[in-house]
């Protein structure tokens, strides 16, 4: 890898970490881009892992106080048990048409959250135990077949009318886990690269910068600049899901 690709990492690494610490998600939606440009898929895939992992173990520790342990559990819960079936539906479906739904279902949902903040509608989901394990499924096939976890609960949560930095603590937790466990399993299955874990480790202290201060800003931010900034990440996550799987289908 060239020093100016790696400067180039390190910089996407910085602001990824910012909008994640800052929101509690969106690592993804601006790191991925930016990693395939610079990087193979596999190497760029197993980084993203590798230092999204890191920076929600940072991040989680100043927002531990905003969890729900009981709902945290719940949504960890149904994502590990319904992933191994995500993983074989992964290997069987169409990657394009997957991604069109995913894309369109995402920015769908974002307009939805939109359009009821702009007219302050009431909420239309209730947070209730058993919701909290299909919204945990739901993110348990999301992140097998399309790589973002986040934005089925995200979704859940505001829609459900939970505050906003309950909505950003119960991510980062709910992150810190996830990808703990799928790096676990690549680690012993697969196997990551030696290469990988030292590129990785070479951005951390950009990362950490970066989620040192996303926390800071999103600590000062008030509720409706919170959940503008959510719905926002949210909107680009699914545009780009969207455009991502036209491009592959097209190209």
């Amino acid at each position: 890898m060239t020093l100016i690709a790696w400067i180039a990492l390190a910089t996407a690494s910085f602001a990824a970490a910012l909008l994640q610490a800052t929101n509690g998600f969106g690592f993804a939606v601006l790191a991925v881009p930016f990693f395939l440009l610079l990087a193979p898929p596999g190497e760029a895939i197993q980084i993203i892992v590798i230092i999204s992992l890191a920076t929600s173990v940072m991040i989680a520790p100043g927002l531990r106080r905003s969890v729900e342990p009981a709902m945290l559990v719940r949504l960890i819960v149904g994502s590990l048990l319904v992933l191994p079936l995500g993983l074989v539906a992964a290997a069987r479906a169409d990657p394009p048409v997957v991604g069109l739904v995913a894309g369109a279902t995402v920015t769908g949902f974002a307009a939805i959250l939109a359009w009821q903040r702009w007219r302050g509608l009431a909420v239309g989901v209730a947070i209730r135990p058993r919701n909290d394990l299909v919204a945990g499924a739901v993110a348990g096939v999301a992140t097998a077949l399309v790589g973002m976890a986040g934005p089925p609960v995200l979704i859940y949560l505001m829609l459900g009318g939970a505050a906003m930095r309950t909505v950003r603590a119960t991510l980062i937790a709910f992150f810190a886990v996830v990808y703990a466990v799928v790096l676990a399993a690549k680690a012993v299955f697969v196997g990551v690269p030696r290469g990988d874990w030292l590129i990785a480790a070479s951005l951390l202290p950009f990362v950490w910068a970066g989620g040192w201060i996303g926390l800071r800003v999103g600590d000062r931010l008030g509720e409706a600049a919170a959940a503008a900034l959510a719905i926002s990440v949210l909107a680009v996550a699914g545009l780009y899901t969207l455009a991502a799987a036209l491009g592959s289908a097209l190209w």
